[in-house]
């Protein structure tokens, strides 16, 4: 198993992509806390887990230090540690830059951008306490490129968490802390379901995909699960495309 006797904790993890990441995660072996706002769907993730592996939820509102604080003593207290961060939640917004309010700005900031810096800042002192680890960084294909149909404040935030993760790398690799990002294209999850619910919208994605569709997440928990690995040993500050070749043209 890839991740034996590792403890992992999930932001996001209730439902999409961070469900899928924590399943993965104990198939391979891991102890996993995941965390979420969603609580009755971060109860039925944790229940179905549970079936066959060792997963606790606790409620997680990314922007608030307490709460992290909070989900970092938990999952050390449950699991005597941690050796993997994913700062996985996020929110997306549509439209354009004059669609963009002030408040919806501090709003996507907050949670995309704000949430992981306060995730990492709470794990690196038990990371350093257990000799090392390993912070995996959810970004997006939107932190590299622009795009014609996104707010510029996801842009802005996925390109935030893309250069966090490098300075944070550089800051913390003598002490065996490695730091990576991901960044996913289109994939089929619940945040963007409504999107893909208009056929004319989905089928114009779809034309920019040279794969020719979307991804399902379980497609991108894989390329986590490698980062979160010890095959990723002498990989950090870098990004990990998953994207069905979009950023390739």
């Amino acid at each position: 198993m890839r991740l034996q006797n590792k403890v992992a904790l999930i932001s996001g993890g209730a439902r999409g992509m961070g469900a899928a990441e924590a399943k993965l995660f104990v198939r391979e072996g891991a102890k996993v806390v995941i965390g979420d706002i969603l609580e009755q769907e971060g109860h039925q993730t944790e229940a179905e887990i549970n079936e066959g592996g060792d997963c606790r939820f606790v409620r997680l509102d990314v922007t608030s230090e307490a709460d992290w604080q909070q989900a970092v003593a938990t999952t050390v207290a449950r699991f005597g540690k941690l050796d993997i961060l994913v700062n996985n939640a996020g929110v997306v917004a549509w439209g354009s830059l004059e669609d963009t309010t002030a408040p919806e700005w501090d709003r996507v900031m907050a949670v995309n951008a704000k949430g992981v810096f306060l995730g990492t800042k709470a794990a690196i002192p038990e990371m350093r306490k257990a000799g090392g680890g390993c912070i995996i960084n959810i970004s997006s294909i939107s932190g590299l490129i622009g795009q014609d149909s996104i707010q510029p404040v996801y842009n802005a935030s996925k390109g935030a968490v893309r250069l966090l993760t490098k300075a944070t790398a550089i800051q913390y690799a003598r002490e065996g802390i490695r730091v990576n990002s991901v960044h996913p294209g289109s994939v089929a999850t619940p945040m963007t379901e409504a999107r893909r619910a208009d056929p004319e919208l989905y089928q114009l994605s779809l034309s920019r995909i040279p794969l020719g569709r979307v991804a399902q997440p379980e497609e991108i928990a894989y390329g986590v699960l490698y980062l979160a690995s010890d095959e990723s040993s002498f990989v950090t500050g870098s990004e990990l495309v998953i994207d069905g070749g979009f950023t390739a043209q």
